[in-house]
């Protein structure tokens, strides 16, 4: 589903799906519209003002070097899947989370680097592509983090970018009833 009901915010967020990297199809954002994606999300909640994240663009003729990296990194002589995983989507963002020195505990600028994460999506969305923000092993390695990043980071997620190349599935979402519920007052110890 293309979102193209901007009068309704929450219209928006209930429309919001991901799409497997592999469908996506370009056209992907201009450099203008994948400013505005980005300068919305940094309007993150960051506790202390720290922006305890960065965000890496990986541009399209960097995705060879980028699977070789991976291929190197993960300790695989020529992967499909890697190459695949490199090739993907028409923008592809690696997302650090960079936690620093601070009161502000180390858990919530984590967290301020995955709500960074969701709010690219939903601007994704709202410009009427579709994305997708996978993990998986490349961001559990030193070694591809150290590419993007420094030592202490911590890759968030990569974000691939496109238009759909079919139509978006609704995925099952948990019972509101079994995640939501109201505090009966009483104090478990």
């Amino acid at each position: 589903m293309i979102f193209n009901d901007t009068s309704s915010p929450i219209r928006l967020i209930e429309t919001r799906r991901s799409a497997k990297p592999r469908d996506m199809v370009p056209p992907g954002p201009d450099a203008a519209q994948l400013e505005r994606i980005l300068r919305a999300a940094i309007r993150v909640p960051d506790h202390g003002k720290l922006s305890p994240w960065r965000i890496v663009v990986i541009g399209k003729d960097q995705r060879d070097p980028l699977a070789a990296l991976l291929c190197r990194s993960l300790n695989v002589e020529d992967s499909t899947a890697l190459r695949h995983f490199a090739h993907q989507g028409e923008t592809l963002l690696v997302v650090l989370s960079r936690p620093v020195e601070h009161k502000v505990p180390r858990w919530e600028q984590q967290l301020s680097a995955g709500a960074l994460c969701m709010n690219i999506l939903v601007a994704t969305h709202a410009l009427g592509f579709t994305g997708c923000w996978l993990t998986g092993s490349p961001a559990y390695s030193a070694a591809i983090r150290d590419a993007f990043g420094e030592p202490g980071d911590n890759i968030a997620g990569f974000i691939f970018i496109g238009s759909p190349g079919r139509d978006l599935e609704e995925r099952p979402r948990p019972d509101y009833d079994a995640v939501v519920s109201k505090w009966d007052g009483e104090v478990r110890a």
